[in-house]
């Protein structure tokens, strides 16, 4: 046990407050950033669907948003891996000319039709601007890696309308297997405020209901074993996928500008060939019927293909919200199969996907129990912790440090990086 002859109370309280001033900084302005990204994301989409040439558009869209970072932003083109590496080991503060890049860059390729999320624009834009504040109050290291993690827990709670989740989401999501639980008052701080933020801007989230959720029995608990095993195969394929995109078009075209053209003019193609534009830009109303409707049970896959082809081949946004697409797309599949009913089965795989991708159980359980409601959450908990440990050592972040491996048959593992693996 910890001992010490200190009044510890004394200077928790004036930390307290301290970390209470600087989550008000960070909440205000990453909430606002949401605020505002939500909206033009928002507009963005609804023009593309009543404006479907836009779509033919996409390869010049790639061209205008790989030049931009090939011109402007090669030092901020690493995304949330290079916010993770910052925390790690600090290097410089990251220039506030990502959180404008990466806005402008995920508005473009959902209003040209590119498919792609919204959470590691929201994330990056908070780590951005939380971490100009380094050089303001010429932080200690010690006090930057707080900044990076309260930017990461304010965008991220913003975005989804989801503080609890998103606090935790940015102790969890640094390293595998580990907390940083030093950095947990100033991320639930700056999570509500920006979660606050962003509401006081009436800025709404999207509303997902499991109206019927069955007792928790044995049958019903063996039922999710094979689904998590499912969600959590579904994120090794997404992140598998992201990765050999990402590294065929760096090998076969030198060029970068050059990589969302061919990817751009792909999708565009592929749309105008299928005639169908459900699988590009978020997806959210397919996401919002897998809940209640029948769906094409290739759902999840052909989403998985569109977004790591778009994101492989350099256009800009989240990975997030397709994963909640593939996840509950996969749990309403799943519903022809596994006797519980249908909105929870999407519920599972809308956080359990999520959870085997990111490596973050604990963050998407409690998103779960905020979106669905706490009726479902032991449900939600088994699928977000089984489809945790079937997803392998993999991810969509591979700068991801192994603190803890997810089961002690891997105890023997060197390897230090969710990339290397």
């Amino acid at each position: 046990m910890l001992k010490t002859n200190k009044i510890e109370q004394v200077p928790l309280l004036a930390d307290t407050f301290k970390w209470l001033f600087f989550a008000l900084l960070v909440g205000i302005l990453a909430g606002s950033a949401s605020a505002f990204f939500l909206v033009s994301l928002d507009w963005a989409t609804h023009f593309r669907e009543s404006h479907l040439w836009v779509i033919a558009l996409l390869p010049v869209g790639g061209f205008i948003i790989g030049w931009l970072y090939h011109r402007f932003g090669q030092d901020v083109v690493g995304g949330n891996n290079q916010i993770i590496d910052e925390f790690h080991q600090p290097r410089r503060v990251i220039p506030f000319k990502m959180a404008p890049l990466v806005l402008f860059g995920t508005v473009a390729t959902h209003f040209f039709g590119g498919s792609a999320g919204r959470e590691g624009t929201a994330v990056q834009m908070g780590a951005a601007i939380a971490d100009q504040f380094t050089h303001f109050f010429k932080l200690k290291p010690r006090d930057r890696r707080m900044f990076l993690v309260m930017g990461i827990s304010a965008g991220f709670a913003s975005v989804f309308g989801t503080p609890l989740a998103g606090a935790v989401f940015a102790l969890e999501v640094l390293i595998l297997g580990r907390m940083r639980y030093e950095a947990i008052l100033p991320a639930f701080f700056a999570a509500v405020i920006a979660d606050y933020t962003c509401h006081a801007w009436q800025v709404a989230h999207t509303h997902y209901a499991i109206p019927t959720v069955p007792p928790m029995n044995p049958q019903n608990f063996l039922w999710t074993i094979p689904a998590g095993i499912c969600f959590g195969l579904a994120a090794l394929l997404f992140s598998k996928m992201a990765h050999f995109w990402q590294n065929l078009f760096k090998n076969y075209i030198s060029y970068a500008p050059l990589r969302p053209v061919v990817g751009g003019l792909v999708i565009a193609l592929s749309v105008w060939v299928f005639g169908i534009t459900k699988y590009i830009g978020l997806g959210v109303p397919t996401i919002v019927a897998a809940f209640s409707e029948d769906l094409p049970f290739y759902d999840f896959l052909v989403k998985t293909l569109t977004t790591t082809f778009t994101l492989g081949a350099g256009f800009k946004g989240g990975e997030v919200t397709p994963l909640f697409f593939v996840g509950a797309t996969l749990g309403n599949a799943l519903s022809q199969l596994i006797p519980l009913p249908v909105a929870l089965l999407a519920g599972m795989g809308f956080v359990g996907v999520f959870a085997g991708a990111t490596n973050t159980p604990i963050a998407c359980t409690l998103m779960g129990i905020e979106l669905f409601g706490a009726e479902s959450g032991v449900f939600i908990a088994l699928a977000c912790v089984v489809s945790y440990l079937f997803s392998g050592h993999t991810g969509i972040y591979g700068s991801q440090i192994v603190g803890s491996t997810k089961h002690q048959i891997f105890l023997r593992k060197k390897t230090r990086r969710i990339g290397e693996l």
